[in-house]
């Protein structure tokens, strides 16, 4: 699972990076590692939250207290990435132009759509085969329990 205190850290810290860079005079093309951690951690916390309104089934019935806290995070998460958002298409048009903040969006968008298919596509595979294991351990174990009723059973009756 995606932590969202965690992406927002990570982004807070690329956005301040890339903030300084633009005071100290340092271009966009220069910023590029800084840009991609920042938008890598943005896309987490998007990520995080498409999780949190479709959780894993054992997610659901044993930490139902805790879902409050996580969707209360990655609102705040989500809040505080779009204020980065609007100060860094600020930055950018205003240094670069808008025609400059366009390509950043398309180049976003590229990397989003790699980026979704590498990992998030194993993040979901890993979830499923979690949820299928742990459901099959939990159906072994009635099938189990219930044997060795039948056993228990057929052992006091005399059939064994």
């Amino acid at each position: 699972m995606i932590d969202p205190v965690s992406a927002i850290a990570l982004a807070t810290g690329a956005f301040n990076t890339i903030k300084a860079g633009f005071a100290a005079g340092r271009d966009i093309e220069s910023m590029g590692g800084d840009l991609g951690r920042w938008m890598g951690a943005v896309s987490d916390i998007k990520k995080a939250d498409e999780y949190n309104k479709k959780p894993p089934l054992f997610k659901k019935i044993f930490s139902a207290g805790s879902v409050e806290e996580e969707a209360m995070a990655i609102f705040m998460a989500k809040k505080k990435s779009e204020d980065m958002r609007t100060q860094l298409r600020d930055i950018i048009c205003s240094s670069r132009g808008t025609a400059a903040w366009n390509d950043l969006i398309a180049t976003e968008a590229s990397i989003r759509k790699k980026r979704q298919q590498a990992i998030y596509d194993q993040e979901e595979q890993r979830r499923f085969l979690m949820e299928m294991a742990a459901l099959f351990v939990g159906i072994s174990s009635v099938v189990a329990f219930f044997g060795w009723i039948i056993w228990m059973y057929l052992q006091n009756t005399g059939r064994v």
